[in-house]
């Protein structure tokens, strides 16, 4: 999705904030778009949820340059003059009223008239398909049928922005999964503007148009899923996205886009995915990812291939989890024959289009 001026309902620019002497943002900048689903990625303590807090108005930042939102710098207006509505993974819900009553209870502090707020509410109920649980008390529903009425609560708020502070977290796997779904289609539905905190790279993958990977009060990386899952620009980034093959490495020759790096006295080649290029002699980090490992006897200019001893195996049903010692250490690859026993030794290959090349830190 395009991010001009004319479509963005969000800007923040230089946005520092601390607790004390402790930073826990340090000079963010942050766009959205109307409509796009963007996704605040990072461990606990990176400061998503600091930030999301600031953007509904539940905090206000120690200092920013400008906090735009839908056309007015709110960088001063408190919660409730915001047009935000916010999600949180402790639903919030009042157990003393019913569903309806629950999600009209916005409507009513507004002091919108009986008639209209039922009316709003049961629509809204209708699109997080629990139109049938209008009366129904509180205490009678599953947790993600909780989790649907405090997103119908906010939503029936009309906000230009829905913030989402890991409202999934508290949900068993499958139900969590049902959920992400269940939310990529409502907010498509909408064509509303969410912004989604969470530390699941899993979560971050399905559902964003967009991702801001944050790390110690920094977003160290923007882009879309692909771009976050295949060119990550820093080892922590290829580590917190999932890349288990991570190596130190020395850089022998530049071409381009592509290197080739010296591990332990074996020679490999990649794509560079960091932003600014190395020199040779640099220390690098060497990345690749264990599903992209495979079995090959082919000899060909598109692989990297080394000799390597089985150490492990783990099944974990769907697949089989090997390692393989090498001359550059121990190298982990994902098989999806798991009914196939692996070879104590064998020849393992990875392409160098996906061997990650990229900053050591």
């Amino acid at each position: 999705m395009t991010n001009t001026t004319k479509d963005r309902i969000l800007e923040v620019k230089t946005l520092w904030h601390s607790y004390g002497l402790a930073p826990a943002l340090r000079g963010v900048d942050l766009k959205a778009a109307r409509g796009e689903f963007v996704t605040l990625l990072g461990p606990s303590g990176s400061g998503k949820s600091t930030l999301l807090r600031i953007l509904a108005g539940l905090e206000l930042p120690t200092k920013v340059d400008a906090m735009i939102l839908d056309g007015q710098d709110v960088s001063a207006i408190p919660a409730n003059r915001r047009n935000v509505s916010t999600v949180f993974q402790h639903y919030g819900l009042f157990p003393h009223l019913n569903v309806r009553e629950n999600v009209e209870y916005g409507l009513r502090a507004r002091k919108v008239p009986a008639a209209e707020r039922r009316e709003k509410a049961l629509r809204m109920l209708d699109q997080v398909q629990l139109g049938g649980f209008a009366e129904r008390p509180i205490s009678r529903l599953s947790g993600g049928q909780k989790q649907r009425v405090a997103i119908a609560r906010s939503l029936v708020l009309e906000p230009v922005i829905l913030l989402l502070d890991e409202p999934l977290g508290a949900l068993d796997e499958k139900l969590r999964i049902d959920m992400q779904v269940e939310l990529l289609e409502l907010q498509r539905r909408l064509q509303m503007t969410f912004i989604y905190v969470t530390h699941s790279q899993e979560e971050a993958l399905t559902m964003s148009d967009r991702i801001l990977l944050m790390n110690d009060g920094n977003i160290v990386q923007t882009g879309t899923p692909e771009d976050m899952f295949d060119r990550p620009n820093s080892r922590f980034s290829a580590s917190f996205m999932g890349v288990e093959n991570l190596l130190d490495a020395k850089v022998t020759a530049i071409n381009g886009k592509t290197a080739t790096v010296d591990v332990n006295g074996t020679l490999i080649e990649g794509l560079w995915t960091g932003t600014d290029l190395p020199a040779v002699d640099d220390t690098v980090c060497c990345g690749f990812r264990s599903e992209r490992v495979h079995l090959s006897n082919e000899e060909n200019g598109e692989t990297n291939h080394l000799e390597g001893r089985l150490t492990s195996h783990i099944y974990k049903g769907k697949y089989l989890d090997l390692t393989y010692q090498t001359a550059i250490g121990p190298i982990r690859m994902r098989s999806w024959q798991s009914n196939v026993a692996p070879t104590e030794t064998a020849r393992i290959a990875w392409r160098k289009d996906q061997t990650i090349l990229c900053p050591s830190t």
